[in-house]
């Protein structure tokens, strides 16, 4: 059903057109490959909630409860996109991240990332907008 999706529409029964988001998924594994998913409006609204950008799998799970993370996750891991057909990230999920997770803005968004782990470029694009987000 999915298998021809290269633009960043989702078209299923009940949803023409519905604009999905792309997830990327960064996990602690040696051989992580960084994929990329399609996800519904709805299903990045409860994934990345606040304006959120980034977050934890374990902090997803322990919000939500494993039965609904399982149940938004699973049609998801079916939409698989080729990085060179994606049309934009917007937002990453992290696997096996907690020790790492300091890392990471407290707010979970990219915008307030710390300032001395990035570029002087992402600094102004950054305070450019980290208060219209």
């Amino acid at each position: 059903m999915f298998q021809n999706l290269k633009i960043s529409y989702l078209v299923a029964a009940g949803d023409e057109g519905s604009f999905v988001k792309n997830i990327q998924i960064i996990d602690g594994a040696e051989n992580a490959t960084f994929s990329i998913f399609q996800a519904t409006d709805d299903e990045f609204a409860v994934i990345f909630p606040n304006d959120q950008d980034i977050e934890l799998s374990e902090d997803f799970h322990e919000r939500v409860g494993d039965e609904r993370a399982q149940a938004i996750l699973t049609p998801i891991w079916e939409r698989p996109v080729l990085k060179r057909e994606a049309k934009g990230i917007h937002g990453t999920l992290y696997y096996n991240w907690q020790r790492k997770r300091h890392h990471l803005p407290a707010s979970k968004r990219e915008v307030d990332s710390d300032e001395h782990g990035i570029n002087e470029a992402q600094r102004r694009l950054f305070r450019s907008v980290r208060n219209s987000v």
